[in-house]
């Protein structure tokens, strides 16, 4: 294994662009150790593609949380172990991303086709079926193996074994409550009629919970954190988690895809079932229910029917509405960073990251 020499951590903050970078160094050192072991074997392609899935983009939003989370404990910046912690963070996620691309039948991720149809496409037999059907299977088994390899690099991080102990759960509960929130996402998306308190416990699940405080459970936990922090995590975590899941269904049908990486148009043939169309349907008169009917849900939409879906989201003042329950949840967990007794470093990194994550980006 190669030692990639990260850049050194200024104790005195927690610089996002640093964390990111030694985190992607970490993981490049894990995928050249296990290139090695497949060297000359027919498995040196797979590491090779997810490999270059992981590391083509993304933000690293879990690995950061994870990360000021162990700074917020009490961790020593730059550690090893939380670094190889929060890189398995962003392993788990790439198992998620691909399943969850499979399941909503998504071309796009990242503004890259995602890997079921890069996987499709190099197989090119001449037989669309079957080489549709090799993309779709062999990704599943390159997302079991992210989760596989997520596990073995967080248990291999270095912490004690009663460290890693108390990390189990937490884990665990994060893997949990992620699967949770996709079967309803699952459930919902098509049903044309969507329930707003639904809408909101996948928020919660997908997004506020995995996305923001099990990362931060997970980093202070490994720290040494007491339960009186891991609770204020909560306070500030879920609320925020979920004002980002809110963002991302507004910037999924507003949102420009050059910037967002994705279509405009998926979450609307989906016919997702978010809080932003539960709110729309609530107060939309006949003639907008009407082409909401037609056009959600439509896998043939056009960017014209998109267009008219938008301006009832516009009139029924579902998207101010959502707007609204971002700022009052932001508000809601940066208020609750601001009563936790924590390094002042710590606190900065996670306003900045609160309202990065849910402000509007495109």
């Amino acid at each position: 294994m190669t030692t990639t020499e990260n850049p050194p951590i200024d104790g005195s903050r927690v610089s996002p662009d640093v964390v990111r970078k030694s985190v992607d160094d970490t993981l490049r050192e894990f995928f050249e150790a296990k290139a090695a072991l497949a060297s000359g074997t027919s498995l040196a392609g797979v590491t090779a593609i997810l490999r270059d899935y992981v590391l083509s983009g993304g933000k690293r939003l879990r690995p950061l949380l994870c990360y000021c989370g162990w700074v917020a404990a009490g961790g020593t910046p730059g550690d090893p172990v939380i670094l190889r912690a929060a890189a398995s963070l962003e392993l788990f996620h790439a198992f998620a991303l691909i399943h969850d691309d499979i399941m909503d039948g998504s071309d796009e991720r990242r503004g890259r086709p995602t890997l079921h149809r890069l996987l499709e496409a190099g197989r090119a037999t001449g037989d669309p079926e079957r080489d549709r059907r090799f993309g779709v299977d062999s990704a599943i088994l390159v997302g079991d193996l992210a989760m596989v390899w997520s596990d073995e690099l967080l248990h291999g991080c270095g912490a004690p074994p009663r460290v890693l102990s108390a990390v189990r759960p937490l884990l665990d509960a994060m893997r949990t409550e992620l699967m949770f929130g996709q079967y309803e996402d699952l459930s919902t998306t098509g049903t044309g009629n969507p329930d707003l308190a639904t809408a909101l416990s996948i928020a919660i699940y997908k997004s506020g919970k995995y996305t923001v405080e099990r990362p931060l459970h997970i980093g202070a936990t490994l720290a040494g954190a007491e339960p009186a922090l891991l609770d204020a995590f909560t306070a500030f975590g879920v609320p925020v988690g979920e004002a980002f899941q809110l963002r991302d269904d507004l910037l999924g049908i507003f949102g420009d895809p050059a910037r967002t990486g994705k279509s405009a148009l998926a979450d609307l043939r989906d016919g997702k079932g978010t809080a932003l169309l539960a709110i729309a349907l609530r107060t939309a008169g006949p003639d907008q229910r009407r082409v909401l009917a037609a056009q959600v849900g439509n896998p043939r939409l056009t960017e014209d029917g998109a267009r008219h879906v938008r301006v009832v989201l516009e009139e029924t003042r579902a998207v101010h509405a959502v707007e609204d329950m971002i700022e009052e949840r932001r508000g809601r967990g940066l208020a609750a960073l601001d009563r936790v007794d924590i390094r002042a470093e710590a606190r900065a990194a996670l306003r900045d990251l609160a309202i990065a994550a849910t402000a509007r980006t495109a």
